[in-house]
């Protein structure tokens, strides 16, 4: 699924515009990053947590010429899905 399949996805369960739905994955997008970069985390209780990481400084290999360089540190996300989620993904329908 893509972006432009869930915006109508959405859109169609809300009973709303593709246009709300746009603006609502917006939003939402938003205040994940916003939460992750002030909070550090953001907890979905149930569905899963996303929480900041510090990725270090490591050497990185040019796949083309084998050239090694180094990979600046950065700050990454992870997420860990939550109880509900993996029951839901692992349930035998």
């Amino acid at each position: 699924m893509n972006r432009t399949d869930l915006v109508k996805k959405i859109a169609s369960r809300m009973d709303v515009s593709q246009a709300e739905a746009l603006r609502f994955i917006n939003v939402m997008e938003e205040e994940v990053s916003n939460a992750v970069k002030t909070d550090g985390s953001l907890v979905l209780v149930g569905f899963g947590t996303f929480s900041a990481w510090k990725q270090t400084e490591r050497v990185g290999r040019n796949p083309k010429n084998g050239v090694e360089c180094m990979i600046k540190p950065r700050t990454s996300v992870k997420f860990k899905p939550g109880k509900f989620l993996l029951e839901d993904l692992n349930s035998h329908k």
